[in-house]
């Protein structure tokens, strides 16, 4: 059965402290301690490059100069192929470069489907899949406006793969195998 408050101990500081002295862990939060931390001075608060990218004018107004970009990072999107390789390029780069260096980059990684060739005078740069009129190879990136292309086999390189140079020649084929399985089922 709990005591009535009455019977309870008393609870000033003094009574607490059998003593009449604070423990160590109260006295770090008595007065004395307080002052003592506001007689400290602040800490300085310092940044070695607070003034790296401002430049001030001879009417003390501050200019903020921004790096100016020197590369960008472009998507490609290769036909047939899963996902756009990510090509980064300078800003001053035409898209027959373009064109170079996504390819180089499709056959280090070794992307499906496999390309016939990785001459970059065989493909086109276009802005999206459903565009017509391919890109011009000595056209700057910087003045296209965008950053996503797509590219495909141009139509000579198309119209030469139909007739005979085909890739899909180099791979062997197994009809003979095909047609004794056909004949097997047949009897």
């Amino acid at each position: 059965m709990p005591s009535p408050k009455s019977q309870r101990r008393p609870t000033t500081t003094h009574e607490k402290n059998r003593k009449g002295r604070l423990s160590e862990r109260a006295s770090s939060f008595t007065v004395e301690r307080i002052t003592e931390a506001a007689e400290m001075p602040p800490r300085p608060r310092t940044v070695p490059n607070l003034l790296s990218g401002i430049k001030i004018d001879d009417t003390t107004e501050v200019v903020y100069s921004r790096p100016k970009l020197t590369k960008l990072l472009v998507n490609v999107t290769i036909q047939r192929s899963i996902g756009a390789v990510k090509v980064v390029v300078l800003m001053e780069a035409t898209v027959d470069e373009l064109v170079a260096v996504a390819l180089k980059q499709y056959v280090k990684e070794m992307r499906l489907p496999v390309l016939c060739s990785v001459d970059s005078s065989k493909f086109d740069l276009h802005y999206s899949q459903f565009a017509l009129e391919s890109l011009g190879r000595e056209e700057k990136l910087m003045n296209l406006g965008s950053r996503n292309f797509f590219l495909c086999p141009n139509a000579t390189a198309a119209a030469v793969e139909t007739v005979g140079n085909s890739c899909s020649k180099d791979v062997p084929t197994r009809k003979g195998i095909l047609w004794f399985k056909l004949k097997d089922f047949s009897v």
